[in-house]
């Protein structure tokens, strides 16, 4: 289900929403539209965020509605919560997290994993040396050079990188990378 564009933010210890066509509202037990939509994401984009927000909410997932709350509500206030002129989530699923000011910054088990955690890009290895060549402003002829391979080979890990990433264009792919932190430079 797409809900287009989401803001998260904080107002009074809770979470809200506003999505892309105005509406707002309380993310409680009862916002499934948007908490099944974030689990999905979280799923796909951050399986080790997922799999240790299973693993901290387990023992309330005998209520079902509210450990997917949980998850939701943990993951949303640990990287999402003032509003800005960037949406958390965009009209293509992909979220923008932000740095959340946090008492236990530094000394969380869970920095790096929920907090801030590590973007699953699912490119193939392969896929993802080319690209990081390509962004790194190697033309094709000189990343086929650099890797031992033939153009032809070149263009076919940008095409299925560009593919698997749900992208045309070599722009939209820098402002992926950019926005994932994909690539240290």
């Amino acid at each position: 289900m797409l809900l287009n564009v989401i803001e998260f933010f904080n107002y009074n210890d809770e979470l809200w929403y506003r999505k892309g066509d105005g509406t707002s509202g309380k993310v409680d037990e009862s916002s499934t539209d948007i908490i099944d939509y974030m689990i999905e994401l979280i799923e796909k984009f951050y399986p080790k965020a997922y799999e240790a927000l299973n693993k901290e909410y387990e023992r309330c997932n005998s209520d079902m509605a509210e450990f997917r709350y949980r998850l939701v509500l943990r993951f949303c206030r640990c990287n999402f919560g003032n509003i800005d002129n960037v949406h958390d989530v965009d009209a293509f699923g992909r979220l923008h997290l932000e740095c959340v000011p946090c008492p236990l910054r530094g000394e969380c088990r869970h920095e790096g994993v929920i907090c801030k955690p590590e973007f699953d890009h699912n490119l193939r290895k392969a896929e993802l040396r080319v690209m990081e060549l390509w962004y790194k402003g190697l033309t094709k002829e000189e990343i086929a050079e650099h890797l031992y391979l033939s153009v032809h080979t070149v263009n076919q890990h940008v095409r299925n990188a560009l593919a698997r990433l749900g992208m045309h264009e070599k722009a939209e792919f820098f402002r992926y990378a950019e926005r994932n932190n994909l690539f240290k430079l």
